[in-house]
């Protein structure tokens, strides 16, 4: 797994352990907690790692989309060979 990879996975992770603990019923004072603690921690583990994927997959496209931007920056910056017909006309010729 790449450097890059690795951080990813770890920012998702603590993101998804930062929005576990902001949505645990003792902040509210267990005033949803439901009646089966089983089912309540299927559902938080569930949604745990729903939540790893989730930020995971965001993570990977955000870091797509600058990938997509840097190359489009690049483009823009070239001259294109429209503006510079004689420069390359001169450099063909010449070699």
């Amino acid at each position: 797994m790449s450097a890059q990879r690795t951080i990813r996975f770890w920012l998702a992770v603590i993101a998804s352990i930062a929005s576990f603990a902001l949505s645990w019923p003792y902040w509210r004072d267990f005033g949803y907690w439901a009646e089966s603690q089983a089912m309540w921690l299927a559902y938080f583990t569930v949604g745990l790692v729903l939540a790893i994927y989730v930020f995971y997959i965001f993570l990977n496209s955000l870091n797509t989309l600058f990938e997509h931007d840097a190359l489009e920056q690049e483009t823009r910056n070239k001259p294109s060979c429209d503006a510079c017909d004689d420069t390359c006309a001169n450099t063909r010729s010449a070699s």
